[in-house]
Formats: C-alpha cells, sequence, structure tokens
C-alpha cells in the first residue's frame, strides 16, 4: 500500500524528491527522442541509407534514451540514480568510441579501406556476433563515405559531441542532486 507522501504527490512515479534530475533526464530524453528522429528523417525522407557504424551509433541512441526515460519514471533516490548515472556515462563513452572510430574512417584517403561486405542482418546470421563486431569496427568503403555535412563537419562528428553531453551530463545530473549542481 502506498504511503500518504506517495498519495499526496500523485502517485507512485512522481515522489517527494526534488523534480531536479527528473527534469533533466527527461531532457536526455527528448535530445535523443530528437536525434532519432532527425536520423530517421534523413534515411526515409531524404535517402541517406545508414552504414553499418551509423547503425550502431543508433542503437547506442536508442539506450541512452531507454536509459534516460527509465531514470525519468522511476526517479531515484542517491544509490539509484548513481547507477543511471553509470549505466549513462558507459554509454556515452561508448557512442564516443564508435563515432570516433567511424570520424577517423572517413579522414583514411579514398580506397585505403575495403569493402564491408554483407548488410548486418545476414552478417548476423552467417556468424558469430563477436565476428560480426570485428567485421563491423573494420569499416568500409561505405563507412568512408560522407555524404552529409553541417559547418563542415560529419554526422558522425556531430554525434560525438552529443555523446559527451549526454553521457557526461546524465552521469552527472544522476549521481549528485542536480541542486548541487546548478542553482536557480
Amino acid at each position: 500500500m502506498l504511503g500518504k507522501s506517495r498519495l499526496k504527490s500523485g502517485g507512485p512515479f512522481l515522489s517527494d524528491r526534488p523534480a531536479g534530475s527528473r527534469r533533466w533526464n527527461g531532457l536526455g530524453l527528448l535530445l535523443c527522442a530528437a536525434a532519432m528522429a532527425y536520423a530517421l528523417y534523413e534515411q526515409h525522407v531524404r535517402g541517406l541509407e545508414p552504414c553499418h557504424l551509423c547503425i550502431f551509433q543508433r542503437v547506442v541512441v536508442i539506450a541512452l534514451g531507454s536509459t534516460f526515460a527509465v531514470a525519468f519514471v522511476h526517479n531515484p533516490r542517491r544509490g539509484g540514480g548513481r547507477v543511471y548515472a553509470v549505466i549513462l556515462a558507459a554509454l556515452g563513452l561508448v557512442g564516443i568510441a564508435i563515432a570516433g572510430r567511424h570520424v577517423w574512417l572517413q579522414m583514411q584517403p579514398p580506397g585505403s579501406v575495403g569493402a564491408c561486405g554483407a548488410s548486418l542482418d545476414v552478417m548476423f546470421q552467417m556468424l558469430p556476433p563477436s565476428d560480426v563486431l570485428i567485421r563491423v569496427f573494420k569499416g568500409g568503403a561505405e563507412c568512408q563515405k560522407v555524404d552529409w555535412t553541417f559547418l563542415g563537419l560529419s554526422m558522425p562528428a556531430w554525434l560525438i559531441p552529443l555523446f559527451a553531453l549526454l553521457g557526461g551530463a546524465g552521469a552527472a545530473v544522476n549521481w549528485v542532486r542536480p541542486k548541487r549542481l546548478l542553482r536557480y
């Protein structure tokens, strides 16, 4: 049964805890949703097909968004917040590593990177997951191609600061109480 404080505050999803971390987790979720919406817009409306590394970067954005969503709904206290902080920081670092590798591949001279080969679906059906990961991170010609730029930077180059922001800010907001981070 719910205690009186839970009933006064509006139910099990709205605790008495200050809403600061909840707001920041909601903002992180919205940023992830906006990034995915834009990626899908580029793919389905403008015809920009994602390469293997692009798909892995999308998986990280979705994982970050899912973690922000669970943290938003859960609105944990200090211990639970620190678990979300570690997960968000780890996902941010994974995203930076994938996007960094992608940018590195794009900076190589044309023709110096071999072809990617089969699609991810086919590779996962025919190879163990560890071999698929190794092949994807070796990269290929389609990962090297720059189809989109904004202010001179490719999409993976823009994702590096996004992953740093989402992972770093998400970790900071969930590790310490937001009132200590920002006084408003």
